[in-house]
């Protein structure tokens, strides 16, 4: 299903709030993700952060498609900012415009505006460090975290702002698209997720990728493309175009982690996708992550998670 996604942008709009996330998603269409890219505001054209200005901008949408996403960007000085007209058009379009399957996200100072429409109201939230308080004020029943990169909490998601709008952006392609697309787009910009310590861990397939190395990615990318497949230490030195010795030193001094170990780490990703179908069987689980027996797969599940394969599915049921 393609996702239609709406730049929301008001006057003096910070520059790397909005093009930051918008190159991002730019770039999962390029690759092959299935999204559709608009930018609208309240006026045509507008000015940012840096002076200079955009044109040719849509309208605020009288009606959002279904499983629309809109994304808010923030201001370079919310007091002036959000007190001209053009912000409180906005927050008004918000209060009316998402439908029960709309997701709306604010990258900044945006969750203010989200704040005056109403729509952290009870929910966890975020912003940028220095309008915590800010928004404690403008969303009273809100719970407005610190120190965290983003917040999801049900339909509404929140970030810190400036770069996090990125780490925002690349979550969600993992979220609609897959996270080898995610990866892929990661890559591209030389920037790979980044979570706080009370956010979920980060996903094993963007993991160990904070790196330059070009070979090191060239053996990642083969095993992310099939880790159920019984590689061998010559393939993968084969696929990086070095040998099987200094490849063995480069992931370990590049990734952070073994060549096996990180192998591991992926079939056990793929194992927990696998364990959401119930109709699979936890020794057909380890058959198609790619482990030899279901007796392999319990061993090395047991260095990942503390619950059994059968108590995870059980608990996510």
């Amino acid at each position: 299903m393609t996702l239609a996604v709406w730049f929301v942008l008001t006057p003096n709009v910070l520059m790397l709030d909005y093009a930051g996330p918008a190159e991002t998603l730019r770039m999962a269409v390029e690759i092959g993700g299935q999204l559709v890219v608009h930018t609208c505001a309240p006026v045509p054209r507008l000015r940012t952060s840096l002076g200079v200005e955009l044109s040719g901008l849509a309208a605020l949408p009288a009606h959002l498609p279904p499983h629309s996403l809109v994304i808010v960007a923030g201001n370079s000085h919310e007091a002036e900012d959000y007190a001209r007209p053009e912000a409180h058009a906005v927050v008004s379009w918000l209060r009316r415009a998402p439908q029960p399957d709309t997701r709306v996200a604010s990258i900044c100072s945006g969750a203010l505006l989200l704040a005056a429409a109403g729509l952290l109201d009870g929910r966890h939230c975020t912003t940028h460090h220095s309008l915590i308080e800010e928004l404690r004020a403008a969303a009273p029943t809100a719970k407005v975290e610190e120190n965290r990169v983003f917040v999801e909490d049900g339909p509404v998601l929140t970030s810190a702002g400036i770069t996090t709008g990125i780490d925002l952006a690349l979550y969600l392609i993992e979220r609609h698209a897959g996270t080898e697309l995610a990866a892929r787009v990661a890559r591209r910009l030389v920037v790979y997720q980044r979570r706080s310590g009370n956010d979920p861990q980060l996903s094993a397939w963007l993991d160990h990728r904070n790196h330059l190395h070009p070979a090191v990615h060239r053996a990642q990318d083969a095993i992310a493309q099939d880790p159920a497949r019984s590689w061998s230490l010559e393939e993968l030195a084969g696929q990086a175009h070095v040998s099987a010795r200094h490849l063995t030193r480069l992931f370990a001094e590049h990734a952070g982690i073994g060549v096996v170990s990180y192998q591991q780490g992926l079939r056990i990703a793929r194992a927990r996708e696998l364990l959401a179908d119930r109709q699979l069987s936890v020794e057909r689980v380890a058959e198609l992550a790619g482990f030899a027996s279901a007796r392999d797969f319990r061993r090395v599940w047991r260095r990942y998670e503390a619950r059994t394969p059968s108590a995870l599915r059980a608990a996510d049921g």
